[in-house]
């Protein structure tokens, strides 16, 4: 099932995303001050490509990545994350689209605080 969901999340959008995640994440990593946001572009890009194996998982990180978490909030996560909810419960509105409904929230978990966590496979 993990299979065909990945390959219809590729096809319907989630290979352009990630490319997109990818773009910004290269930008951002040509200065030294954006390598950190660089980074977390490429995280989303992994997320994005094929969301139904993987999972967010909290590292335990200190307080650097609670100040960067603040911070992503107030500029760019806030935003990030009632979009992907927005959208996963649109999906979620269908039987059919429940399961990719899941994969936006999890993008919208990741999207409210990506400094700390990390993308898994299961």
């Amino acid at each position: 099932m993990k299979a065909i969901g990945n390959l219809i999340w590729v096809i319907f959008g989630g290979a352009i995303t990630a490319t997109i995640w990818c773009f910004y994440g290269v930008l951002w990593c040509c200065t030294i001050i954006g390598i950190p946001l660089g980074k977390q572009c490429f995280k989303f890009a992994r997320l994005s490509f094929m969301p139904f194996d993987k999972e967010v998982k909290d590292n335990d990180s200190g307080v650097l990545s609670t100040i960067a978490n603040i911070i992503w909030i107030i500029t760019t996560g806030a935003v990030m994350a009632f979009e992907n909810l927005c959208i996963g419960l649109v999906f979620c509105i269908t039987i059919v689209g429940i399961p990719f409904g899941k994969q936006y929230f999890k993008l919208a978990k990741l999207a409210l605080a990506p400094f700390g966590f990390e993308v898994v496979k299961k």
